[in-house]
């Protein structure tokens, strides 16, 4: 396939569009800033652009952004959506929220809340091995949590988001960590012991800072709760970590929180109980729209070399520093640099692994890069850049559950944040660290 920079040209006008419209309207003090021109709509000038940046018959390029509109992957994402903001919707209007929210200011000390809220989440996705599930579940949670307290909600939300993120990295059972380690051809069990001296630091630190901006908060005692409404949130949880597909889990907690809507309260009915699930429908109406034109987006980003000439030129200045730098070091961030742009063309971790899955290969052979690390930066860095992305899916969910800016959500996810650092902490620093053992040998020899 033919090189071709000009095809990322269209994924900068919608950035520049989304969130450069965003931070105008902010700087004049509009309300709803990030919504005043919404990214559904700010994405049409791109797509026309890449339609018109695009070789061949018109049908033909349509195609191609049909085909990416309905990808699987993308297919799966929405259905995911339905049925997540369709729970949420049902578990609150039967009092789901409120009880769990209660329950759990009742076994959790008020000062590790938000700790608690990072640690459960974390523990659910990497039983999940699916981050949007998790979010699904918890954000909801989190929200009800503000609601009778004075912790921040986009605190609560990054809290959330970070914790789905850990576990979306470093589950055995992720489809990030099967694509990572399948490419490499390296064993899960070997990625996982690499990954986790990386993603446990970041993880401990966000923690501390989690407890230390809690740890004042205005929390009160619990309120009374009926335990039978909390059971919709139990039986999802517990239907995840028994590896259950998402959907079916969604599916089986709509159903749940409904029937025990019918039976406890009066004036619940089943007209009720419909116009919920569609009401969780429609606020989901955006992020599904939005998925599926950057779907369609980034399959015509590809299908015109987009991605084709991020891997040359990651792969040009690898050979570059093989002369100038140290190989390991060179190899090490060659690797993360092209999963992590790949990533923000495609919004998309495990499509961006898998596209620079070979790529990665390569440079690791040619820079002497274990597999095992490989496999372990393509993840980290993949899922890094995925939780820090205003059009990524998981911020999207988390957002339209929590009513929030994706930028305002991308700045409280300290998780991420702190992954990535201390990811390209191992990088400088084991680099350095290899330098001066090879000059010792030279120095025997």
């Amino acid at each position: 396939m033919r090189a071709n920079p000009l095809a990322l040209l269209p994924l900068l006008l919608f950035l520049t569009l989304f969130i450069g419209s965003g931070v105008y309207y902010q700087s004049v003090n509009a309300e709803y800033a990030f919504y005043q021109i919404s990214a559904p709509v700010a994405i049409l000038p791109a797509i026309v652009l890449g339609l018109l940046l695009s070789s061949g018959d018109l049908n033909k390029r349509l195609e191609t952004f049909i085909k990416g509109v309905g990808d699987n992957t993308i297919i799966t994402m929405c259905l995911i959506y339905l049925l997540a903001g369709a729970f949420a919707s049902v578990a609150k209007a039967v009092g789901g929220v409120d009880a769990t929210v209660n329950f759990g200011l009742s076994i959790i000390p008020s000062e590790l809340v938000l700790p608690g809220l990072f640690v459960i989440t974390a523990f659910i996705a990497t039983a999940m091995g699916t981050s949007m599930g998790t979010i699904a579940a918890m954000a909801p949670i989190a929200v009800g949590l503000t609601e009778v307290s004075d912790l921040s909600l986009p605190l609560c939300i990054g809290a959330v988001v970070g914790g789905a993120m850990f576990g979306d990295n470093l589950s055995i059972i992720s489809d990030t960590t099967i694509a990572a380690t399948r490419s490499q051809g390296c064993d899960m069990r070997d990625k996982f012991r690499m990954n986790v001296k990386i993603a446990v630091p970041a993880a401990l630190v966000t923690l501390v800072w989690l407890y230390l901006q809690g740890v004042n908060a205005s929390i009160p005692q619990a309120a009374d709760y009926e335990l039978i409404k909390v059971l919709p949130y139990l039986a999802v949880l517990a239907l995840a970590l028994s590896g259950m597909n998402v959907l079916l889990v969604l599916f089986s907690g709509i159903v749940l929180a409904g029937v025990i809507g019918l039976a406890t309260l009066p004036d619940y009915a089943i007209a009720q109980f419909s116009k919920d699930i569609y009401a969780g429908y429609t606020g989901m109406q955006e992020i599904m729209i939005l998925s599926m034109l950057i779907g369609g987006l980034g399959a015509l980003m590809k299908a015109q070399g987009g991605l084709e000439f991020l891997a040359q030129q990651i792969e040009r200045l690898t050979t570059k520093g093989q002369n100038n730098a140290p190989g390991t070091r060179a190899g090490e961030a060659a690797i993360s640099a092209a999963v992590a742009l790949t990533n923000v063309c495609t919004a998309n971790n495990t499509v961006s692994i898998i596209i620079c899955g070979s790529l990665a290969k390569d440079i690791a052979q040619r820079q002497n890069v274990d597999p095992r690390r490989s496999a372990c930066l393509l993840d980290i860095f993949s899922c890094v850049v995925q939780g820090l992305l205003p059009y990524g899916a998981q911020v999207l969910l988390a957002g339209s559950i929590a009513g929030l800016s994706p930028l305002l959500i991308i700045a409280n996810i300290h998780y991420s944040w702190l992954l990535g650092l201390v990811a390209l902490g191992t990088i400088i620093f084991r680099a350095k660290s290899s330098d001066q053992e090879d000059r010792k040998l030279d120095a025997v020899k």
